[in-house]
């Protein structure tokens, strides 16, 4: 029987529609404006004094900056406090997510402690002064005075709110030492004359600014300063400040297990690689002066060429670029053939070796050149801060990526660190940036290749910050001491290096991915073959401990892009358009199905960030319904009834459930089962939210997304062949080239 390949061009079966009619509701608001203003105006007294106590310098054209928290009530982006900031001359900087104990909750069952929206609001000092006597004569009925009773907490933010990492400060021996600083650039400034304006504070402070490194992510400024640990608070004084910390360290591109070449011969594979068309990149340590890869490496970079090579850095290049190419080589077998030539950029050389402070920018910088060619397709990371991410910020590493990824064309795939097995109490085994961006895929290991996999102990844990909670997005099989990676050894001889790490399962996932558009071709984008990857996962139980993600990537490219009997994988491929409907037909075939049909979908998209608004990272949602049955509706209804596809998951907090964040993230995958007679006509409407800051976006942009379906009905044993003739714009995708993989 032929192969029942990927069905494509199911965005041919989408159309728009009006915005359905939404009841609307009555909201419990915990605040009157008179309780509001009891709470409120005495910490706004209190607030005023602290910014009258700041030095002149530390206040670039005289601004303060408050933290001004909202009830977790308000966390949807139409609470904004748009208004109010406005007509009292005050702006939004960005925002963090923070856990409080609210004065007042809403209902009965709300639990004590929530997670809000911590807002960084500027203003010059006599509009904060101002402010008092706004908020005091604020009248009910108005939007400002609404606006205003959702505050739960205003305070100034202080150096004590600023300073960071204080283990880590402790550690630094001479007290001398390097800082990373993230400054808010405000709507007045240019980021030139901030650093501009911040150097010359910093040299009162005793602080010297590098002049040769910095980074603009959205409106955050990164730079890093040279100076004593113990005048921090007296540096952090700087209104514009957001945060300031040592300066991480570069994830070592070093193998947890150090060893020797394995005294088992293996073959290279005979052939050449499968495609030439994918165009895939590797960023590591380099490649040994002697080495057997010469046929599958296209080109090599070193992206400081006066920088000396590192043996080790070399050697973890090279299991890398193994590890893309041919996956874990079987000891005294025949590498698999290779889907795709890769380009290999050195970007760890000897100065990463040192212990030179500014190694992560200069490495950053690097990384971001390469990306921004748009060269390639696939790229691998396998490397980059020695930092967990954090749930209230969000890290430069991660918001450089993020935008130059938000465009969609272009996967790269991210290892989630090796700190499994670090303290849990102190949240040191958490993923490590750069895996928290969304516009990527993070991966971490599992123990073995077969079934019976977990997750390897090593293996960084999820969560991710919010939108991208579920992190790692995957997992694949990264080795351990059950089953050794086996990759190529330095040297002319085919010999063999047994190592593990999330470093060698990230680009075993990538391949996976590379495989996809090898086969397949280039109609397929690199953003599909990311919800390929996600929607053919091995399922797996999310605990809240043990995070793997969607699952485990198959080791099998085919089990991706061909069906059983009985099944069919289809994939929609487009751009959405901000505040539009639009819908999307569930191919079924023109006769009902019998028995029990089980229904797969999943959604990915790429989106413009917001790294100054951690609580608002990404700047697009999507609300996606489901209406399985279109004769099922209620009297003068519109629309069919719907039915909860993606669900609030279990590792959303309470009030992100309440907030309905879960439409803000940039994966959606589900699996749900129906009796075939209760479809008919199924479709998802999906509606794309913008937002810009936290607040309501005018003017957003089109962003790219993927869907895929699987339709599972085991008693239509072609159904393949019925959807093929129910929906004449639907075709199979058919092999590219030719597969002869195992030579």
């Amino acid at each position: 029987m032929a192969t029942r390949y990927i069905i494509a061009k199911g965005e041919l079966l989408t159309y728009p529609i009006g915005a359905p009619k939404k009841e609307p509701g009555e909201k419990n608001h915990p605040y009157t404006l008179a309780q509001a203003k009891a709470a409120l105006l005495p910490q706004i007294d209190e607030a005023t004094h602290e910014f009258d106590r700041l030095p002149p310098q530390a206040c670039p054209g005289d601004i303060a900056v408050a933290l001004v928290t909202l009830h977790p009530a308000y966390l949807a982006k139409s609470y904004f406090p748009r208004q109010l900031l406005q007509t009292a001359g005050l702006e939004s900087l960005g925002s963090r997510s923070e856990r409080i104990r609210p004065r007042r909750v809403t209902r009965a069952n709300a639990p004590p402690e929530a997670d809000t929206t911590q807002l960084f609001v500027a203003g010059r000092r006599s509009a904060m002064r101002a402010f008092r006597d706004f908020a005091a004569h604020l009248t009910e009925g108005s939007r400002e005075a609404a606006e205003f009773a959702q505050i739960e907490d205003f305070q100034a933010l202080t150096a004590d709110n600023r300073v960071r990492g204080a283990a880590d400060l402790e550690r630094i021996p001479s007290r001398q030492g390097v800082f990373e600083v993230g400054l808010h650039v405000p709507s007045v400034a240019t980021t030139d004359r901030l650093r501009e304006v911040f150097a010359a504070f910093a040299k009162t402070c005793g602080f010297e600014l590098n002049p040769h490194f910095r980074f603009d992510a959205g409106r955050l400024l990164f730079v890093p300063v040279e100076g004593d640990a113990d005048r921090l608070q007296e540096l952090a004084q700087f209104s514009l400040m957001r945060v300031v910390r040592p300066m991480p360290k570069l994830r070592a591109a070093r193998p947890m297990l150090r060893t020797s070449p394995v005294a088992v011969p293996f073959r290279l594979p005979e052939g050449d690689v499968l495609s030439r068309e994918p165009r895939v990149a590797v960023l590591d340590g380099g490649l040994p002066q002697t080495h057997i890869l010469d046929r599958f490496v296209r080109r090599y970079f070193e992206a400081d060429e006066d920088a000396d090579p590192v043996d080790e850095y070399l050697a973890h290049g090279l299991g890398v670029t193994s590890a893309l190419l041919f996956g874990p080589i079987p000891p005294g077998g025949q590498a698999p053939r290779p889907f795709a030539a890769v380009d290999h950029h050195r970007v760890l050389d000897s100065v990463s070796d040192t212990e030179d402070p500014y190694d992560l920018y200069r490495t950053l910088g690097h990384i971001e050149t390469i990306l921004i060619s748009r060269t390639y397709q696939f790229v691998n990371l396998s490397m980059g801060p020695d930092l967990c991410v954090e749930d209230h910020e969000v890290h430069a590493w991660t918001a450089v990526i993020d935008e130059i990824l938000s465009d969609g064309n272009t996967l790269l795939s991210v290892a989630v660190g090796n700190n499994g097995t670090a303290d849990a109490a102190a949240r040191l085994n958490r993923i490590q940036v750069p895996a928290d961006s969304v516009n990527a895929l993070a991966v971490g290991a599992a123990d073995r290749s077969s079934a019976g996999w977990e997750r390897a102990d090593y293996s960084a844990i999820g969560p991710g910050r919010s939108p991208g909670r579920r992190k790692p997005d995957v997992v694949a099989f990264g080795g351990s001491g059950h089953e050794y990676f086996h990759v190529v050894a330095p040297g002319a001889r085919p010999d063999l290096s047994a190592t593990l790490g999330t470093s060698f399962a990230a680009p075993l996932a990538l391949r996976a991915a590379v495989g996809i558009r090898a086969v397949l071709g280039s109609d397929l984008f690199p953003l599909t073959t990311k919800a390929l990857l996600i929607h053919g996962c091995e399922a797996s139980v999310f605990d809240g401990t043990e995070s793997v993600g969607w699952g485990k990537v198959p080791t099998d490219v085919m089990d991706l892009i061909t069906s059983d009997d009985g099944a069919a994988r289809i994939i929609y491929q487009g751009e959405l358009r901000p505040g539009k409907f639009l819908r999307m037909p569930v191919p079924l075939p023109l006769a009902p199905l019998a028995g029990m049909v089980t229904l797969t979908a999943t959604f990915c998209y790429a989106c413009p960030v917001d790294p100054q608004d951690a609580s608002a990272y990404t700047k697009a949602g999507l609300a996606i319904t489901f209406r399985p049955h279109a004769d099922k509706r209620k009297d003068g209804a519109a629309h069919a009834n719907t039915y909860s596809f993606f669900p609030s998951n279990e590792w959303r907090t309470e009030a992100e459930q309440r907030a309905d964040l879960n439409k803000w993230e940039t994966v959606l995958h589900s699996s749900h089962t129906f009796r075939g007679s209760s479809l008919k006509g199924s479709v998802f409407d999906v509606h794309y939210n913008a937002r810009d800051s936290g607040a309501p976006a005018t003017g957003a942009e089109r962003i790219p997304y993927a869907l895929v379906i699987t339709v599972h009905a085991p008693r239509h044993l072609d159904l393949h062949q019925q959807i093929l003739q129910a929906h004449a714009v639907l075709e199979t995708l058919q092999p590219a080239v030719n597969l002869q993989l195992d030579t």
